[in-house]
């Protein structure tokens, strides 16, 4: 189907999952369920699909693409994995992982995915939908969230509809996103050393205990998704740190500030990251000119939602 009607709604489903399979073999763009949130998936070997990719999102091209595995054995095809990385993949994987690891030489992968870079971002998803596409696809697949490049990632399929509509082929219908939050990306270097690129729902004191210290990033080259300073945008400046709203900012609530959409009444970090981009949405779709948002604690997850959040205030 082209991409100037309405998306294919799909349940996740055998059959559902069996079109999407079909969609995406074609070299077509299926808004994908994850455990973290909607990701846009083309067929990571075609450099027709992956420029499908850049075109719906309006994503720079400098920007590399994260490519969704079904197996360790898969992702070994298309990375260079050393002990650390083997590691990880044991400890975390499927999960809300992503390593950035050497491209291996016989990589399949087209060049547009890893933005030109000799490092490729790779991640096993912990959805069951999404794991039993890959399986049945048998090819590795590139999948940045289905949103328009900067906005707010999506964590339910009509999310996706609202940002991306006709520019893609069809929406894999698998509910809200458990976790809600894009997973954690970590740089394995040559010299043994580590870094966090993107954090996410696995802190930097869980890799760490696995990894040692990580290494501090020394400059501002972009390797994996969510390193741009602005990005997770609603749309309208952003005030952090609230304790309460103006008269023209729809407030984001947390713990005993309440909000007109609060991310936990009980301050618990995790329904918080899980509440986050809903609530970022709620905020784009009112009718109120800025957004304030409550002081969200700094520690575990809550780095993670703290980053998201500056960079949407960015």
């Amino acid at each position: 189907m082209g991409g100037k009607q309405t998306p294919e709604w799909l349940t996740a489903d055998a059959g559902g999952i069996a079109g999407a399979v079909e969609l995406l073999r074609s070299g077509e763009l299926v808004a994908v369920p994850t455990e973290t949130v909607y990701g846009l998936a083309a067929r990571a070997d075609s450099e027709a699909a992956v420029a499908g990719i850049y075109r719906a999102k309006g994503r720079p091209d400098f920007n590399p693409l994260i490519v969704h595995v079904a197996s360790l054995e898969m992702a070994r095809r298309l990375a260079v994995f050393d002990e650390r990385a083997e590691a990880l993949a044991t400890r975390f994987w499927p999960g809300p992982l992503t390593l950035v690891l050497p491209v291996a030489v016989a990589s399949p992968v087209v060049p547009a995915v890893t933005a030109g870079l000799a490092t490729i971002a790779l991640r096993m998803p912990d959805h069951a939908a999404m794991q039993e596409l890959l399986r049945e696809l048998d090819v590795p697949v590139a999948a940045p969230s289905a949103n328009r490049s900067g906005s707010v990632s999506p964590t339910t399929p009509q999310h996706v509809a609202e940002s991306l509509g006709s520019a893609i082929s069809a929406i894999l219908d698998g509910g809200a996103c458990p976790r809600g939050l894009e997973s954690t990306i970590v740089a394995l270097r040559d010299d043994e050393s580590w870094q966090l690129l993107r954090h996410g729902p696995i802190t930097e004191a869980e890799l760490a205990a696995l990894l040692g210290p990580p290494k501090p990033l020394a400059d501002a080259r972009i390797e994996a998704p969510g390193q741009l300073a602005q990005h997770y945008s609603p749309g309208k400046p952003v005030r952090l740190a609230a304790e309460r709203a103006e008269t023209d900012e729809f407030l984001i609530g947390f713990g005993p500030i309440e909000g007109d959409c609060t991310l936990s009444e009980t301050g618990d970090l995790a329904l918080a990251a899980a509440r986050l981009y809903a609530c970022l949405h709620q905020a784009a779709a009112s009718d109120r000119a800025r957004v304030a948002v409550a002081p969200v604690p700094d520690e575990g997850i809550g780095a993670a939602i703290n980053d998201r959040l500056r960079r949407a205030a960015a």
